[in-house]
């Protein structure tokens, strides 16, 4: 079968696509043939040696997909032949088809392709659960969403804009925050060309309840100083390559809340309630996923490039057995 092999650790151009045996099949295990998959800034990493898990090479990167069901490794599974299915695990997304344990994959929501399955996997639940449990945004609140443009960013403009909130969002460039305010963004702030914090002060002059930041770096601190007294920040990652460094006096003068985003950190009750509704956004069409960028699984390369370089507006696709 054809698939994305990295056979050395290094840039997204060490990976090539080369023709490897189909993998076997266990008991309890399930065989999906792989329509889309996803690329997410720690496939990036993960390529690079560079995330906190190491995977030796050679291997398959790619942490999500979506597809159907092929074959099933006995009858208590909880999957059948045929089933639209969307799936997620470290690595192995990139291939024509991946051999997952069962508790690695969801039902594809009814009324959702698998093409807006894949884009809607692992960006879409960050942002959920940041938003409801971490975050616990309420109607009427006002949020700032740093990389609003990036998959987790946007996704978490349009699903704070359904939670009934005012979205600020920050990002590098006027093409992203287009895609922003098509989404849901009520205030629009390019960090490249403006003060952010100024900016921030400006549409907020009562602070932010929640800040939702996938980035770090420079704009971590001055969106921290756009919250309210209570406010919440929560941090999910560092797609800037920096790890800021917060002055806590601020936590303590405002009593700001500072909160890392874990999806094994939720209540068992909030998770189940969270995947509920995001499954029910997702399925009547009022949070459809924005697919910025697709390339043929050949092309895997350009597309974790794509990623790394910055370029991405929303999730990029890579198109495996899909139409």
């Amino acid at each position: 079968m054809g698939a994305a092999v990295c056979a050395s650790h290094g840039p997204p151009e060490s990976v090539s696509v080369q023709q490897i045996p189909v993998p076997a099949l266990s008991a309890g295990q399930v065989r999906v043939r792989v329509d889309f998959a996803a690329v997410n800034f720690p496939d990036v990493l993960v390529v690079a040696n560079e995330y906190q898990v190491k995977v030796p090479t050679p291997f398959i990167p790619g942490s999500e997909f979506a597809g159907i069901v092929s074959e099933v490794g006995g009858q208590d599974v909880g999957f059948a032949i045929g089933d639209r299915v969307m799936g997620t695990g470290l690595f192995g997304a990139f291939a024509a088809e991946v051999v997952t344990e069962t508790r690695s994959l969801s039902h594809v929501p009814d009324g959702v392709d698998t093409r807006l399955a894949a884009a809607a996997g692992v960006a879409y639940r960050t942002a959920y659960h940041s938003l409801r449990s971490v975050a616990r945004v309420e109607p009427g609140d006002s949020i700032v969403v740093l990389g609003a443009g990036g998959g987790v960013g946007l996704a978490a403009v349009g699903l704070g804009a359904a939670l009934g909130a005012d979205v600020i969002a920050v990002a590098s460039s006027p093409e992203k925050l287009d895609a922003a305010q098509r989404y849901g963004a009520t205030g629009l702030i390019n960090h490249r060309e403006a003060d952010l914090r100024a900016s921030l002060k400006d549409l907020l002059p009562r602070g932010a309840a929640a800040v939702i930041d996938p980035v770090g770096g420079s704009l971590s601190e001055p969106s921290l100083r756009s919250l309210r007294r209570g406010g919440r920040f929560v941090t999910i990652g560092f797609a800037s390559g920096e790890i800021p460094r917060i002055p806590l006096n601020l936590v303590l003068v405002k009593g700001i809340q500072i909160l890392g985003f874990q999806f094994g950190d939720i209540a068992p009750d909030e998770f189940a309630r969270n995947e509920e509704e995001l499954r029910g956004l997702l399925a009547s069409g009022q949070v459809v996923p924005h697919v910025g960028a697709e390339f043929p699984l050949d092309e895997a390369a350009q597309a974790l490039r794509t990623v790394a370089d910055g370029r991405a507006i929303g999730k990029v696709l890579i198109r495996v057995c899909g139409d």
